[in-house]
């Protein structure tokens, strides 16, 4: 995030905005994809050449502490990303959200907090069954859940490293924003991206009235930017290409 907030420069003019992009999907990418592959080798070694265990006591109470730090670490999560969610269910949140970090964490705490509870499941299970395999079974579990973590992560950050547009309340407050100026005919197009989860490049074709000269479309572009501003903080830069009205 402090490595998105440089002023931009001659070869990035539209700044660093994405960097909160790459690297939620390096995370995506190491993190989860490794962490998927290591479990599943440890998971097959485990079944392949099972050894009971050992302190299934500790092993317990450790996995029980984990779980409750895990859950008050994914209620915090929840707690900051819910003014965010608005009327979306939690799926629709983290597969729309613009924002990098609150689609990881919440997925991460998640993913932690169930691979905790499987943990603990395969160690009573085979404290229960004196069967050291459900041991190797429970890792290979919590890998499989990594990956599909790691799957999710990699293929929404991606979308949003490539470009996405503003979701549909920002656009609709931009067309309103821009239909609404005294002085503009219509709105022939209206394209908008995704620089950063708090930066929306907006570029719009508008057609202006016919009574305006040269210096008055000019003042109009003005205020609609300042309306689309004001209706969309996260909005700009802004460009405004005058049309001929229909």
């Amino acid at each position: 995030m402090s490595r998105s907030r440089r002023a931009p420069t001659a070869t990035h003019p539209f700044g660093f905005g994405r960097e909160r992009y790459f690297w939620s999907f390096v995370v995506a990418l190491v993190l989860f994809s490794v962490g998927a592959a290591f479990a599943v080798f440890e998971g097959i070694r485990k079944v392949r050449q099972p050894h009971h265990l050992e302190d299934i006591g500790w092993g317990v109470a450790i996995l029980v502490f984990a779980i409750l730090l895990e859950t008050w670490s994914f209620r915090t999560a929840v707690v900051v990303a819910r003014p965010e969610r608005g009327n979306l269910t939690w799926r629709q949140f983290v597969l729309r959200t613009r924002n990098p970090e609150l689609a990881v964490i919440l997925l991460e705490d998640a993913g932690a907090l169930l691979g905790l509870v499987i943990a603990l499941s395969a160690i009573g299970l085979s404290s229960v069954t004196n069967d050291p395999r459900w041991d190797g079974v429970g890792t290979i579990l919590i890998g499989l859940l990594l990956g599909a973590i790691a799957t999710v992560l990699a293929r929404e950050m991606k979308s949003l490293l490539v470009g996405e547009s503003a979701d549909e309340t920002d656009r609709s407050a931009i067309v309103e924003a821009i239909t609404s100026t005294p002085g503009v005919a219509s709105l022939v197009h209206l394209r908008t991206q995704h620089l950063g989860p708090d930066e929306i490049l907006v570029g719009a074709r508008v057609a202006f009235d016919l009574s305006l000269d040269a210096a008055g479309v000019a003042a109009v572009v003005d205020v609609v930017e300042e309306h689309v501003k004001r209706a969309v903080p996260s909005a700009g830069p802004i460009y405004v290409e005058p049309a001929e009205s229909a």
